[in-house]
Parts: structure tokens; C-alpha cells; sequence
């Protein structure tokens, strides 16, 4: 089996793939790629199941020596990659040849980068997913963020190389610029109007104590109309709560699955993977739109992911 050797690790590395859905009532978050689409681009570029597990870095990419021959992708933030000093393109396959050696810096766009190798990262589940969860330390590589002189198992390669690249236009089609959207929340009814056009006029700063669990918003906070106490109820991923001090915070996909701050409002399920690229002071807005809307765009996301035209070969 052929294995990768990790030179340096990055900033937090960690094994993921699109995570552990339906343990929320046990109380496990799915966990999984914060971007997701970038995780499923990768893999398609290299001939895997859009499943399959790949390597997670976070604003700081690491060294990954290869001793056997590979056939890696890289997808999402440009961390400015090298293999043995030549610049790798991303959104692209790369043939590795036995002995070279990839390098990745720190970033140049959004907060992470996917390396995807073809017949995937090989580890053993947990509850079905190969997903690193941090904070409880299970899945992934040993349960952890990836360490120097770690080895890691490569699974069966699936077909030959062949040249792939995703279309740069439907690329930036499936990451559209602009406020994240978002639909009404369960306690909408919490917060007074004015408390309501603030959130949707403000512009706030991701926080930089911001991670895989929920991004801490910065900026004018969100007032309500009274201070009283909520029964504790199930929190959905992208969920935008509101704790006493006002400042929002945003459940990511390491969030805890109960809670009891009020949601104001929750991502669309369209938008999700580009929470995933936000980096610390980062800035962004809200624009709230209807059910209806947000369940058309994730069908028109969805039937882009899966158009023959998406990867060119």
C-alpha cells in the first residue's frame, strides 16, 4: 500500500471527508469538510467517490513527501503549492512521480485547502465516516490533528492518470461573492425589527477565536426584546445563535447538536461550504431570503455538481 510522509503538518491538518450524518440525537456532530464542495471537486479531479477522505489544512498548508508514484488534487484556498519547487496549479490533477515532494504555504484566498489523492486517505471509521472530530478526539488519523513524521495509508489507486480541470466558470458559479443567505430563524420573534435590520445592515468580522465548531462574529450587537431564558432544543448546522452579550456566533460543523441562545437565523444549506473558507477578520453580511428560495438554490447548486461539464478533460 502506498503511504505519504508527513514532512510538516500546517497549521491544523486534519483527515475529513463529508462527514457522519444522522448521530445528532446521540449528541455527535456530523464533523466532515468545512467546504464540502471543494472536498467532492478534489476527489472527482482524481477518479474517487466524491466521498472519499482527503486532508483538511487550515490557512497554513504542510510538507507531503511521497515515496511511491500518486495522483493528488488540490482544491479550495490557494495555499501556493510546489511540487519539488514547480508551482502545482490548483483545481487540477497532478501526476506525482515516487519521490517528489508537495509544499504548501499559507494562504492566499479563504481560510482552507483540500489535498485529495487518488484511492483516498486510508483510515478506519468511525461511525461510518473517516472524519476527524476534534474536539472529542475520535476519527480521522489517531482522532488528531496530523503530526510530523506521521505516515499515512493510501488506498487502492482506481484508474490511470489522465489530465482533469474544473471549468474555472462554473467554479466561481458554485462559490458566488456577496452576503451569506440566510432563512428565518426558530426565534426570530426574540428580536425586535430594529434589532432585525441592524443584523441585516451590519457588516461584521469573523473573530479570531473562530473554529471548526462556530465562527464568532464581530460588530454591532443584536439586541432582544427581552432578556428571558430558553429551553435548550436541537441546533442545526449553519444556525446563527444569539448568546446575552449580543454578538452572534455561527454553529459549524463541529457544533454541539443542543443549545439554548436564541437562532435568529440559519445559513442556507447553499451557502455552507463558503463558511468553510472564512478566515479570521474576514468581513461579512447577511441577506435573509425566503424557504423557497433557498431550497432553489441548493437544487441548482446540486444539478451543477453533477453536470459531465464541471470537470474538462
Amino acid at each position: 500500500m502506498s503511504v505519504i510522509h508527513v514532512q510538516t503538518p500546517g497549521l491544523l491538518t486534519t483527515v475529513q471527508d463529508l462527514g457522519r450524518e444522522g448521530f445528532g440525537p446521540l449528541g455527535i456532530s456530523p464533523s466532515g469538510a468545512a467546504d464540502p464542495i471543494s472536498l467532492q471537486l478534489g476527489n472527482r479531479l482524481v477518479a474517487n467517490p466524491e466521498s472519499a477522505a482527503g486532508l483538511e489544512m487550515t490557512l497554513l498548508g504542510g510538507t507531503f513527501h511521497f515515496p511511491e508514484a500518486a495522483v493528488v488534487s488540490l482544491t479550495g484556498s490557494d495555499f501556493g503549492a510546489t511540487l519539488d519547487g514547480a508551482a502545482v496549479e490548483p483545481w487540477t490533477s497532478v501526476d506525482v512521480r515516487p519521490g517528489q515532494t508537495l509544499r504548501l504555504g499559507a494562504t492566499r484566498t479563504g481560510a482552507r485547502c483540500y489535498l485529495c489523492v487518488q484511492g483516498g486517505i486510508a483510515v478506519k471509521p468511525f461511525l461510518g465516516s473517516a472524519s476527524t472530530h476534534i474536539l472529542s478526539g475520535t476519527g480521522g488519523f489517531q482522532g488528531r490533528p496530523l503530526r510530523k513524521g506521521d505516515v499515512l495509508e493510501i488506498g487502492s489507486a482506481t484508474a490511470p492518470y489522465h489530465k482533469r480541470a474544473i471549468a474555472p466558470h462554473l467554479r466561481d458559479h458554485l462559490s458566488p461573492y456577496g452576503p451569506l443567505r440566510v432563512t428565518p430563524g426558530p426565534q426570530l420573534d426574540w428580536f425586535p425589527e430594529s434589532s432585525q435590520h441592524a443584523f441585516y445592515t451590519a457588516t461584521y468580522h469573523i473573530g479570531e477565536q473562530s473554529n471548526r465548531m462556530g465562527l464568532r462574529l464581530e460588530g454591532a450587537p443584536v439586541l432582544r426584546e427581552s432578556a428571558g431564558q430558553m429551553i435548550t432544543e436541537g441546533v442545526s448546522l449553519g444556525a446563527v445563535q444569539v448568546p446575552p452579550e449580543g454578538l452572534p456566533i455561527i454553529l459549524f460543523v463541529e457544533q454541539q447538536t443542543t443549545g439554548g441562545y436564541p437562532i435568529l437565523a440559519n445559513v442556507i444549506s447553499a451557502d455552507l461550504h463558503r463558511v468553510g473558507q472564512l478566515r479570521p477578520r474576514d468581513e461579512i453580511r447577511f441577506e435573509q431570503v425566503d424557504f423557497e428560495t433557498a431550497r432553489s438554490l441548493l437544487i441548482e447548486q446540486e444539478k451543477l455538481l453533477a453536470t459531465q461539464e464541471l470537470v474538462l478533460e
